[in-house]
Protein backbone atom coordinates (compact mmCIF):
# COMPACT_ATOMS: atom_id res chain seq x y z
CA UNK A 1 0.00 0.00 0.00
CA UNK A 2 1.49 3.37 -1.01
CA UNK A 3 1.75 6.25 1.44
CA UNK A 4 -1.36 8.41 0.93
CA UNK A 5 -1.12 12.09 0.07
CA UNK A 6 -2.24 14.02 3.12
CA UNK A 7 -3.92 17.38 2.85
CA UNK A 8 -2.53 20.45 4.61
CA UNK A 9 -5.92 21.23 6.14
CA UNK A 10 -6.17 19.46 9.49
CA UNK A 11 -8.74 18.84 12.20
CA UNK A 12 -7.60 18.05 15.73
CA UNK A 13 -9.65 16.89 18.69
CA UNK A 14 -9.53 14.70 21.76
CA UNK A 15 -11.93 12.10 23.07
CA UNK A 16 -12.03 10.01 26.21
CA UNK A 17 -11.23 6.31 26.62
CA UNK A 18 -11.67 4.26 29.79
CA UNK A 19 -8.64 2.21 30.90
CA UNK A 20 -8.78 0.24 34.16
CA UNK A 21 -11.79 2.30 35.22
CA UNK A 22 -9.96 5.63 34.72
CA UNK A 23 -10.62 8.13 31.95
CA UNK A 24 -7.72 8.67 29.55
CA UNK A 25 -7.68 10.93 26.52
CA UNK A 26 -7.06 10.07 22.91
CA UNK A 27 -5.73 12.99 20.88
CA UNK A 28 -6.38 12.59 17.16
CA UNK A 29 -5.71 14.57 14.00
CA UNK A 30 -7.16 14.00 10.54
CA UNK A 31 -6.88 15.85 7.26
CA UNK A 32 -9.83 17.28 5.32
CA UNK A 33 -10.13 14.00 3.36
CA UNK A 34 -10.73 12.14 6.63
CA UNK A 35 -7.37 10.35 6.62
CA UNK A 36 -5.86 9.91 10.09
CA UNK A 37 -2.62 11.83 10.48
CA UNK A 38 -1.72 10.79 14.01
CA UNK A 39 -3.16 9.81 17.38
CA UNK A 40 -1.78 9.66 20.88
CA UNK A 41 -3.14 8.26 24.14
CA UNK A 42 -2.57 10.48 27.21
CA UNK A 43 -3.54 10.17 30.87
CA UNK A 44 -4.50 13.84 31.15
CA UNK A 45 -6.38 16.34 29.04
CA UNK A 46 -4.23 19.39 29.68
CA UNK A 47 -1.89 21.93 28.11
CA UNK A 48 1.16 19.63 28.09
CA UNK A 49 -0.73 16.81 26.37
CA UNK A 50 -2.09 19.13 23.67
CA UNK A 51 1.26 20.87 23.22
CA UNK A 52 3.29 17.67 22.82
CA UNK A 53 0.74 16.14 20.45
CA UNK A 54 0.71 19.25 18.24
CA UNK A 55 4.52 19.48 18.32
CA UNK A 56 4.78 15.83 17.20
CA UNK A 57 2.22 16.46 14.46
CA UNK A 58 4.11 19.49 13.14
CA UNK A 59 7.42 17.63 13.24
CA UNK A 60 6.00 14.72 11.25
CA UNK A 61 3.86 16.54 8.65
CA UNK A 62 5.21 20.10 8.52
CA UNK A 63 3.11 23.25 8.62
CA UNK A 64 -0.60 23.05 7.82
CA UNK A 65 -2.47 25.66 5.77
CA UNK A 66 -5.35 25.36 8.22
CA UNK A 67 -5.75 23.79 11.67
CA UNK A 68 -9.31 23.49 12.98
CA UNK A 69 -9.91 22.71 16.65
CA UNK A 70 -12.67 23.04 19.19
CA UNK A 71 -12.59 25.79 21.80
CA UNK A 72 -10.94 23.81 24.59
CA UNK A 73 -8.69 26.17 26.57
CA UNK A 74 -5.63 23.92 26.87
CA UNK A 75 -5.53 23.36 23.11
CA UNK A 76 -5.86 27.09 22.46
CA UNK A 77 -3.03 27.78 24.92
CA UNK A 78 -0.81 25.16 23.20
CA UNK A 79 -1.49 26.70 19.78
CA UNK A 80 -0.64 30.18 21.09
CA UNK A 81 2.65 28.89 22.50
CA UNK A 82 3.54 27.15 19.21
CA UNK A 83 2.73 30.37 17.34
CA UNK A 84 4.98 32.39 19.68
CA UNK A 85 7.77 29.83 19.16
CA UNK A 86 7.43 30.20 15.37
CA UNK A 87 6.35 26.59 14.84
CA UNK A 88 2.91 27.67 13.59
CA UNK A 89 1.98 30.71 11.48
CA UNK A 90 -0.62 33.23 12.61
CA UNK A 91 -3.94 32.88 10.84
CA UNK A 92 -3.60 29.11 10.38
CA UNK A 93 -5.70 28.19 13.40
CA UNK A 94 -9.49 28.25 13.21
CA UNK A 95 -11.68 27.63 16.20
CA UNK A 96 -15.01 26.25 15.03
CA UNK A 97 -17.46 23.89 16.59
CA UNK A 98 -19.06 23.10 13.22
CA UNK A 99 -15.94 22.77 11.06
CA UNK A 100 -14.68 20.17 13.51
CA UNK A 101 -17.67 17.89 12.86
CA UNK A 102 -15.56 15.77 10.50
CA UNK A 103 -13.28 14.57 13.29
CA UNK A 104 -16.15 14.31 15.79
CA UNK A 105 -17.83 11.87 13.39
CA UNK A 106 -14.54 10.06 12.89
CA UNK A 107 -14.39 9.34 16.66
CA UNK A 108 -17.50 7.16 16.41
CA UNK A 109 -15.53 4.08 15.29
CA UNK A 110 -13.43 4.23 18.43
CA UNK A 111 -16.44 4.96 20.64
CA UNK A 112 -18.31 2.03 19.13
CA UNK A 113 -15.42 -0.30 20.02
CA UNK A 114 -15.29 1.10 23.55
CA UNK A 115 -19.01 0.50 24.11
CA UNK A 116 -18.53 -3.12 23.07
CA UNK A 117 -15.58 -3.69 25.41
CA UNK A 118 -16.66 -1.36 28.28
CA UNK A 119 -13.08 -0.67 29.49
CA UNK A 120 -9.57 -1.65 28.47
CA UNK A 121 -7.57 -3.61 31.05
CA UNK A 122 -4.22 -1.92 30.40
CA UNK A 123 -2.73 1.03 28.56
CA UNK A 124 -0.80 -1.40 26.35
CA UNK A 125 -3.99 -3.25 25.36
CA UNK A 126 -5.78 0.03 24.68
CA UNK A 127 -2.92 1.38 22.56
CA UNK A 128 -2.65 -1.79 20.48
CA UNK A 129 -6.41 -2.05 19.99
CA UNK A 130 -6.67 1.62 19.00
CA UNK A 131 -3.77 1.18 16.57
CA UNK A 132 -5.60 -1.77 15.00
CA UNK A 133 -8.86 0.18 14.76
CA UNK A 134 -7.07 3.13 13.15
CA UNK A 135 -5.25 0.83 10.70
CA UNK A 136 -8.41 -0.97 9.60
CA UNK A 137 -10.29 2.32 9.36
CA UNK A 138 -7.45 3.76 7.22
CA UNK A 139 -7.65 0.77 4.88
CA UNK A 140 -11.40 1.28 4.59
CA UNK A 141 -10.98 5.01 3.85
CA UNK A 142 -8.37 4.31 1.18
CA UNK A 143 -10.52 1.60 -0.42
CA UNK A 144 -13.37 4.06 -0.89
CA UNK A 145 -11.10 6.23 -3.04
CA UNK A 146 -9.97 3.38 -5.32
CA UNK A 147 -11.92 2.88 -8.55
CA UNK A 148 -13.63 -0.37 -9.34
CA UNK A 149 -16.31 -2.24 -7.47
CA UNK A 150 -14.20 -5.25 -6.50
CA UNK A 151 -10.75 -3.62 -6.51
CA UNK A 152 -10.29 -3.95 -2.77
CA UNK A 153 -9.21 -7.05 -0.91
CA UNK A 154 -9.00 -6.69 2.87
CA UNK A 155 -6.89 -9.83 3.02
CA UNK A 156 -4.28 -8.43 0.60
CA UNK A 157 -4.12 -5.10 2.45
CA UNK A 158 -3.61 -6.74 5.84
CA UNK A 159 -1.08 -9.18 4.34
CA UNK A 160 0.92 -6.25 2.91
CA UNK A 161 0.82 -4.45 6.26
CA UNK A 162 2.10 -7.51 8.10
CA UNK A 163 4.86 -8.08 5.54
CA UNK A 164 6.16 -4.51 5.90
Amino acid sequence: MNQPDYSKSWRMDETYIKIKGQWNYLYRAIDDQGLTLDFQLRKKRDFNSAYHFLKRLLKTYGLPHRLVTDQYGATLKAIKKLTREGCLHKGVHQCSKYRNNLIEQDHRFIKWQQVRSASYQSTRTAARTLYGIETMHAIHKESRKKPGLFGFSAYQEVDQLLAA
